[in-house]
């Protein structure tokens, strides 16, 4: 039986148009000979939909869709499709979250989600009830009849020695233990996470060698709001040996043929090359490859670098933009986020705005200029001195003096803010924020400053992971990577100048960030302890983590910068917590220690 394996891009809530792109790829598969097409978790809706699940009008409209799409699909095509199923009840949730097979002018629920996620970003127990078991599908394909057990995303999910942990519920793997199906499928909705693609993996090898079959895992690709979805679709055999692999943050369409048990091993035609052959160069790869060809799995640097693009480049499509503006500091932040947004969206669509101050080193506004070159990138200059004294001027009267010490400083970062506005504004842009996750972590930030944007880039990376990423841009192993981002291939991008420039805001003269905070490589180990292990200053000391009085600061630091976060942009997840979705801490709450007096944690 030949599978068509549908990577997707959807946009949440649009029926018509992801059915569009379903029956697009069905028109593709059955031309290419394909037996059942498998597309992602929801795929009708695009992950997450979040309330529009709870719209009535919605889910009315998901049932002329699933109509029109099964009479449209080629005849001989069967179609696995991501569903909300309506349930008659009074009670709440009312829908599953299921699959629908699409074949012969009809379609049926196969299958329902059992493990709902209610963690992190996802709270699926918000709108649907758990399935009651395993899907498990019979096909008559090739002369003989297949059994497909068929599972959804966290379903997968059910190995907490692999995991760290698990939720509680059924094992939807275990039920398909005593079925002797051919094959596992498992259509996934899974956003990205530093690792999870090994994971992912991992969890599928284990199913495939509980069931003595192999594991197909197909992956929604793109970005939605804050979570960017990586696709790194794959199939492994029963032994969990990788038998394809689809690419990283691309949309494809891809195809195995799968075999009978017992059939001995695949014999290949010459357009269906075996799994141990040599494996091309990315850029050799055919748009749409047979999936049996594996493609290279990319660095953690360069799966970091894509998925960070896709993420800009899929918010400003699909909320109506086509092009982006940020602030061009001279510093790594802003110079990573330029980077980032030329690879996204093409530097004719990228425009910068470099806004000196008396303290601005002629260093630093050489360093913005020098990267704009690089990256030909169209850099515009304010400069805000005469700005500064407007503002001295009218406050004075109301302070009975001169604004001064930190809210001297913030008046820069919010003079620079309005301006970044005012032009975002006129020229219809979308506004990148370009602040860190430490930064906003220990609220070394200016609400209403530099914490204005539509979107906060880099807000999930570490200050030291964004020296570590830099680097890697500006290294020879990141070459092949940045010419099919369309970005200059040789020599340094980021430049050593901006790379190894002690970190400042310039607010004040030889301003340093280390005068408020320790070293990065200090600091952020802390703050990765409190925030992605929720680990508490008691734990964090008995294990060794630091200075006791230091961490205790740090803590201080994050729990009050808490109602700043809830007025920030959103953040593109990377980590396995960001400020998000997935943190929800609240503001009003027991506050530790006496209220600290440095401007990281002012307003």
């Amino acid at each position: 039986m030949r599978l068509a394996l549908a990577q997707l891009n959807p946009l949440v809530g649009d029926l018509e148009g992801n059915g569009r792109r379903i029956e697009q790829a069905g028109v593709e598969a059955a031309a290419a000979g394909a037996d059942l097409l498998l597309t992602p978790e929801l795929s009708l809706w695009g992950y997450p939909p979040r309330d529009l699940l709870l719209r009535s009008a919605l889910v009315e409209r998901q049932q002329r869709e699933l109509e029109r799409l099964s009479n449209s699909l080629p005849a001989n095509l069967a179609v696995l499709v991501g569903i909300a199923e309506p349930i008659e009840t009074a009670t709440s949730p009312r829908l599953y979250n299921a699959l629908a097979l699409l074949e012969g002018g009809q379609w049926r629920v196969v299958a329902r989600k059992q493990l709902l996620p209610s963690y992190d970003v996802f709270d699926e127990r918000r709108y649907f009830l758990p399935g009651e078991r395993t899907g498990l599908l019979e096909l008559e394909r090739q002369g003989r009849r297949w059994r497909l057990g068929l599972t959804i995303c966290e379903d997968l999910w059910v190995e907490e020695e692999l995991q760290g942990h698990r939720l509680a519920g059924a094992d939807p793997i275990a039920q398909l233990e005593s079925q002797h199906i051919d094959l596992l499928l498992n259509l996934s909705a899974s956003p990205f996470g530093q690792g999870k693609l090994a994971l992912r993996q991992r969890l599928a090898a284990r199913a495939a060698a509980r069931l003595g079959c192999p594991v197909v895992y197909v992956n929604q690709v793109g970005g939605n709001d804050d979570l960017v979805f990586d696709g790194a679709s794959f199939v492994v055999d029963e032994a969990g040996n990788r038998l394809c692999q689809l690419a990283c943050a691309e949309e494809q369409l891809a195809f195995w043929k799968a075999q009978p048990k017992g059939s001995g091993p695949v014999v290949p035609t010459p357009d269906e090359p075996t799994p141990d052959e040599a494996t091309p160069e990315p850029s050799e790869q055919p748009p749409l490859q047979d999936a049996r060809r594996l493609v290279n799995q990319p660095s953690a640097e360069e799966q970091l670098l894509r998925i960070l693009v896709l993420g800009v480049r899929d918010y400003a499509r699909k909320c109506g933009f086509s092009g982006a503006l940020l602030g061009l500091s001279g510093g790594i932040d802003s110079a990573l986020v330029a980077v980032l947004a030329c690879a996204a969206l093409g530097a004719e669509n990228v425009k910068a705005l470099r806004m000196p101050s008396p303290w601005s080193s002629t260093g630093s506004l050489d360093d913005a200029q020098a990267l704009a070159d690089r990256l030909q990138l169209d850099l515009q200059t304010v400069a805000i001195e005469a700005l500064m004294q407007s503002f001295d001027q009218a406050l004075t009267p109301a302070l009975g003096a001169k604004p001064s010490g930190v809210t001297a400083e913030n008046l820069q970062s919010r003079i620079r803010g309005t301006l970044l506005m005012a032009l975002a504004n006129q020229q219809g842009k979308l506004l990148l924020s370009t602040g860190n996750k430490s930064e906003l972590a220990v609220g070394y930030c200016t609400l209403y400053g530099d914490m204005n944007g539509g979107l906060a880039v880099i807000g999930d990376l570490y200050k030291s992971t964004v020296f570590s990423l830099c680097d890697w841009i500006d290294s020879p192993a990141s070459a092949e990577c940045r010419r099919e981002l369309q970005l200059p291939a040789e020599g340094e991008l980021i430049g050593a100048e901006i790379r190894t420039k002690p970190p400042s805001a310039e607010l004040r003269p030889e301003q340093r960030d280390s005068d408020s905070l320790p070293d990065y490589a200090v600091l952020d180990p802390m703050l990765k302890a409190l925030i992605e292990a929720l680990a508490t200053p008691e734990q964090l000391i008995a294990a060794g983590g630091g200075d006791p009085a230091l961490i205790q600061r740090i803590h201080n630091l994050l729990t009050r910068a808490e109602f700043k976060r809830r007025q920030a942009a959103p953040v593109l997840k990377v980590s396995s917590r960001a400020f998000g979705g997935g943190w929800r801490m609240p503001i009003a709450a027991k506050q530790p220690g006496p209220p600290p007096v440095s401007r990281e944690t002012t307003n």
